[in-house]
């Protein structure tokens, strides 16, 4: 009896350090998102599954977590996170991580070849009218740093990340909101026009202060027809 007694009492005390612990945990944003920065924090990683999503424009932020949510871009962690979440919640999640502003991460060392760091600069800045291809500034800003409200940044990105997301839009993994002008481009570019501009866009470093462009000047580059572009409607992709 007084070894059962002593059980129930130890019970009962777990119990209730759990309860005051769990009532000590604030019931805030920044504790519930806590599962994403796990593996989004902005110093701890900088690799090709992990890219840093603080500072991106709120409207792409939240077009990605519907994509996972629905579908259009595949990798099962980010599925299982979003898969039940409603969409004001995904805007308020969205919302928040467009608004932080870490320091940017320094350049990546890079071991290509002069001419092609030139051939990624050329493309980043110029694009190739010949290939039909247009200067990635067209669309992401003139800074790179992406435009309200749905068009990322793309510098302080992993040289990885950008690699593997082109390769997903090549094999149809990855998907955005009809018509998927990233899509048609990525089809453009052979694999070593998307290496260079990944390993030119990695030794750039970010401006501290760069924030996303209002908005982009229409019509678009070739011109181009974006479903995440609001107001690009009228631009037909060729």
């Amino acid at each position: 009896m007084r070894q059962q007694f002593s059980r129930l009492i130890i019970l009962l005390v777990g119990t209730a350090s759990a309860l005051a612990t769990a009532a000590a945990v604030p019931d805030t944003l920044e504790q519930r998102i806590k599962a994403c920065t796990a593996c989004h924090a902005p110093k701890e990683r900088h690799d090709a599954f992990f890219p840093r999503i603080a500072g991106k424009p709120a409207g792409y932020l939240y077009n990605q977590l519907l994509n996972f949510r629905d579908g259009r871009r595949q990798y099962p962690m980010m599925t299982y996170m979003v898969e039940h979440l409603p969409d004001a919640y995904l805007h308020e999640i969205a919302e928040y991580f467009s608004q932080q502003h870490p320091t940017p991460p320094p350049a990546q060392a890079s071991a290509a070849g002069a001419a092609t760091l030139a051939r990624g600069r050329q493309l980043v800045l110029q694009g190739d009218a010949s290939q039909k291809i247009p200067a990635c500034i067209g669309c992401h800003g003139q800074q790179l740093a992406g435009v309200a409200p749905a068009i990322p940044g793309l510098l302080g990105l992993p040289r990885d990340y950008i690699n593997a997301q082109f390769g997903a839009w090549k094999n149809g993994v990855r998907r955005a909101h009809a018509p998927d002008c990233m899509a048609l481009i990525a089809q453009r570019l052979s694999d070593a026009d998307v290496g260079a501009i990944s390993s030119w866009l990695g030794t750039q470093v970010a401006d501290a202060g760069a924030r996303p462009a209002a908005g982009i000047a229409l019509p678009l580059p070739l011109p181009l027809h974006c479903g995440s572009v609001p107001g690009s409607t009228a631009q037909v992709a060729p």
